[in-house]
């Protein structure tokens, strides 16, 4: 069991072989399991990212049963057809892919939680985003999302990736960071360099809180997986390049844990702060659920 990025690196360096390589043989370990079997089960995450991702842009789009998201994956795909993007055609397809699937969890649909269904959109999005331009096959996909299954086990040990424990940065940021870190290795960056994308991007993120309207994971968690998704790509590009992070992915893990339990409980997915405790997001929580239930909290924990 890894508790550290260090030792991921460290661990993929002595013995010359890829992060992913290292998620696959951890698996196989806990579960007992051949390479074939536990490399079957993460073919079908990738396989039901692509469903989702396809069925957010079928005809108008998907929709919530709130009405309050949906859609926006249309719209996207039709103004990258007009090639006149600011931040260029491949990170909008990646935007896309990630408001994409997000939809499709708002609407209820089948989606894959990387780590959480309300950060579900950040690894498809910067996955499907670099596929085409880096000529990835279907099995180095499947090893894109080993690598950042890894990364994300350390979170989850070390720290956690639940809005109601610390925060959005703890599901946006912990998503983010860990896309960050598999697309530097699908890019044929060093383990060293994944550890450096998945500290610079988990940093950007660093206090993101968690206040979703009405208490839905729609307003705003769904823009908030594009921005994870530029995020990552971004943070990719500079490990790549050769940027470093001053503090490491490890402290990077321990600050944002140590934020998230300093965090008030009306910003950790209780919908009673942030922009679900304006004016708009209060009116909205009082017409879905037809009584006064602005200062009462939408979740137990």
């Amino acid at each position: 069991m890894y508790m550290s990025i260090k030792e991921i690196v460290n661990t993929a360096n002595e013995r010359q072989i890829s992060i992913s390589e290292l998620a696959i043989e951890h698996e196989m370990k806990q579960n007992q399991a051949s390479r074939e079997e536990i490399f079957e089960k993460m073919k079908k995450n990738l396989i039901t990212m692509e469903n989702a991702v396809k069925k957010s842009v079928e005809g108008e789009g998907v929709f919530s049963l709130t009405g309050l998201t949906g859609g926006d994956a249309v719209k996207i795909a039709k103004y990258r057809e007009k090639k006149r993007t600011l931040s260029g055609d491949s990170m909008m397809a990646g935007v896309q892919s990630a408001i994409g699937t997000n939809e499709v969890n708002a609407s209820m649909g089948i989606i894959c939680a990387a780590p959480t269904a309300g950060a579900s959109g950040i690894i498809p999005g910067v996955l499907f985003s670099i596929k085409d331009k880096l000529r990835l096959t279907h099995e180095q996909m499947v090893h894109f999302l080993f690598t950042s299954a890894l990364f994300g086990m350390v979170v989850a040990n070390r720290a956690f990736i639940a809005g109601a424990r610390g925060g959005c940065q703890a599901e946006v940021g912990s998503a983010s960071a860990m896309a960050a870190a598999a697309a530097v290795e699908a890019a044929g960056g060093t383990p060293q360099q994944s550890s450096e994308a998945f500290a610079i991007a988990l940093g950007n993120l660093l206090g993101l809180v968690c206040d979703p309207v009405a208490g839905l994971v729609e307003i705003p968690c769904v823009k908030r997986n594009a921005i994870g998704t530029a995020n990552a790509l971004i943070a990719a590009d500079m490990a790549l390049a050769g940027i470093t992070n001053v503090i490491s992915a490890d402290e990077t893990i321990d600050a944002m844990r140590e934020i998230g339990r300093q965090m008030p409980r009306e910003l950790r997915e209780t919908g009673l702060g942030g922009l679900a405790g304006t004016p708009t997001g209060l009116a909205i929580k009082k017409k879905i659920y037809g009584e006064d239930v602005s200062n009462k909290s939408l979740i137990t924990s």
